[in-house]
């Protein structure tokens, strides 16, 4: 897949902006989008498109402008999510739009968009989830759903269009970001509650970008040509413990 063309949907900041740039370094050309304008620090060889996933006709306009410029896309990452740190019975109507429109249906616009083409040419889509689509975090409720969607849509795009196309989802653990930022600030004492989450991780520390973006490579290369339908945990560790407390037992 070296020398494809990729787009990487949220490559503003973040876990994005790391794929955005290690594609770059494999050597692909790289289209990444978001809804604001380009950052002014963005990789000077990534092309920057504004434009919000969760509107069909802006998925549409996004992947048509990749095959335009660059070509048929081989790889999409479906990175752009958002969160609201609300139970169900705080969140709003508002709320639901905001969190499944970019976290579920962003994802299934810009695979439909992109898939006609791919499945004459061939192509990957590397869908980004987390663990908290499988255990639940606190008052996180439509992060938390909203995430099992894309895990549950990983697995049927690669049963219906393989093997034209391959499809695997990536489910970060605690990787430091601005929104791992604001998870933590909803504990009564963050620090407190970082230090515990970091005792909890075997790799004796939290995940950086560029763990995923490392991820994201090898699904993205044809040295992962046997692998489809699956959801890659990528925590440190974190989620293979029991939640009891060493000592107590």
């Amino acid at each position: 897949m070296a020398n494809g063309v990729a787009i990487v949907t949220g490559g503003s900041r973040g876990i994005g902006r790391a794929i955005v740039e290690r594609l770059i370094s494999d050597g692909f050309k790289v289209m990444t989008c978001g809804r604001g304008a380009r950052p002014d620090d963005l990789v000077t060889a990534a092309d920057w498109v504004q434009g919000d996933v969760s509107i069909p006709a802006d998925a549409t306009r996004i992947v048509e402008n990749s095959n335009q410029q660059f070509g048929p896309v081989s790889v999409l990452v479906n990175n752009a999510g958002v969160q609201v740190e609300k139970t169900v019975s705080d969140s709003s109507d508002d709320d639901w739009d905001h969190v499944v429109g970019v976290n579920c249906r962003g994802v299934f616009n810009m695979s439909r968009a992109a898939l006609p083409e791919m499945q004459r040419h061939g192509g990957v889509i590397i869908n980004i989830g987390s663990i908290s689509g499988v255990a639940a975090d606190t008052s996180m409720a439509l992060y938390n759903a909203s995430k099992a969607f894309v895990h549950g849509l990983t697995r049927s795009i690669a049963v219906d269009h393989g093997p034209a196309v391959r499809c695997n989802a990536i489910q970060p653990g605690w990787i430091m970001t601005e929104m791992a930022e604001d998870a933590f600030a909803l504990a009564n004492d963050p620090a407190a509650a970082m230090a515990d989450a970091l005792a909890r991780h075997p790799a004796g520390r939290f995940g950086q970008p560029e763990d995923i973006a490392n991820a994201v490579s090898w699904l993205a290369s044809d040295q992962a040509s046997f692998v489809t339908g699956q959801c890659f945990t990528i925590d440190g560790g974190m989620t293979a413990a029991s939640p009891l407390q060493p000592g107590l037992f």
